[in-house]
């Protein structure tokens, strides 16, 4: 089999498994993908602030900005990262290639054949990639949108609300439907979170000829690992990665989330959610006359206050990494003041 070095982008929606794909492609044997400190996302679009890049000391600089949200990092690298030797590395003066040149170093360090990123905000650069790789593989990993608002009603890295939370779903799916139409199928595979729960061998197998890879057993061991129980000591939010795949976790929306909340996110997502293949629960009629009124956004915004007032509280508590992500968000504010 004809195998690939192409980098691999896990992009989409944050709560759609993505720590657990990761994890699996992490333990295949020529495959390295580290957590993501999700350098495109907070610095991005900084990158004008920085001056002319053909500039060494500017390059620099941003460099070592970047080391700085690495040093912050939720989920800390052990990699030795020298800001000289990755501007020497440079394959393009931009943000992304900084980010290249860090992801090559970390795939020479693991000792493996290709490096993949997991920060599933990168459905917004897949052009900056393609500038650089113009053979890199994208998985489009989705997941019922209604899934998604019960796991993210508990987590410290998304909105909280099930209508912020359908929200931001329905705008990241839209712009994948759009890669998945416009990019060579070559280049992007989506895969369904559910079916990766129902059929693990199957869907990860088919996964690896995607991405001309050997399917090794080994993937689907990945809880095993060391990457896997640092990952679910972490983080409650983490806690499943510490496990087999769990084939129940599906569904939960229907004792978990309340009629209103169920028909807010199928009328926010009923869209993208038939593109994708998922129906609603409710009359299309239902869906196209649900309005979301001034009173009402005022009403979300308080609930998400609190709810993310009592994440907190709980992340103190079980989260050994919850200051760790105080200083990142804190460090990344910094970086985008410095740069205003």
């Amino acid at each position: 089999m004809v195998t690939s070095s192409a980098p691999i982008f896990i992009i989409g929606t944050e709560r759609s498994g993505s720590n657990l794909l990761r994890l699996i492609l992490n333990a295949h044997s020529r495959i390295a993908i580290p957590h993501p400190p999700h350098i495109m996302k907070y610095l991005a679009q900084l990158q004008e602030r920085y001056g002319d890049l053909s500039d060494d000391r500017n390059m620099r600089q941003l460099i070592a900005d970047i080391l700085t949200l690495i040093d912050a990092h939720i989920f800390p690298w052990d990699y030795d990262l020298d800001a000289d030797r990755l501007l020497s590395a440079l394959a393009q003066r931009s943000t992304f290639g900084a980010v290249a040149a860090i992801y090559e170093h970390v795939k020479q360090a693991e000792g493996k054949a290709r490096w993949g990123n997991k920060s599933t905000f990168m459905v917004h650069y897949t052009a900056e990639v393609r500038s650089v790789y113009p053979d890199a593989r994208f998985i489009l990993l989705i997941r019922d949108p209604r899934d998604v608002a019960v796991s993210a009603r508990r987590s410290v890295f998304s909105p909280c609300h099930p209508v912020l939370s359908a929200q931001l779903w329905a705008e990241q799916q839209a712009v994948g439907i759009t890669l998945v139409d416009s990019l060579p199928a070559q280049s992007i595979h989506m895969l369904r979170y559910e079916d990766l729960l129902a059929a693990p061998d199957e869907t990860i197998r088919a996964l690896c000829g995607f991405l001309d890879e050997q399917f090794e057993p080994e993937m689907l061991q990945f809880f095993e690992g060391r990457e896997a129980k640092k990952s679910a000591g972490l983080s409650e939010s983490w806690g499943n990665t510490g496990k087999p795949v769990l084939k129940n976790n599906a569904g939960k929306f229907l004792k978990e989330l309340s009629a209103e909340d169920i028909l807010a996110v199928e009328a926010i997502c009923r869209v993208p959610m038939r593109a994708l293949g998922y129906t609603p629960t409710r009359p299309e009629e239902d869906l196209a006359s649900w309005r979301l009124g001034p009173l009402d956004r005022v009403g979300i915004r308080a609930a998400e206050a609190i709810m993310r007032t009592q994440i907190e509280l709980r992340s103190m508590r079980r989260d050994d990494n919850h200051w760790r992500r105080w200083q990142r968000d804190s460090t990344a504010w910094a970086l985008s003041i410095r740069r205003r």
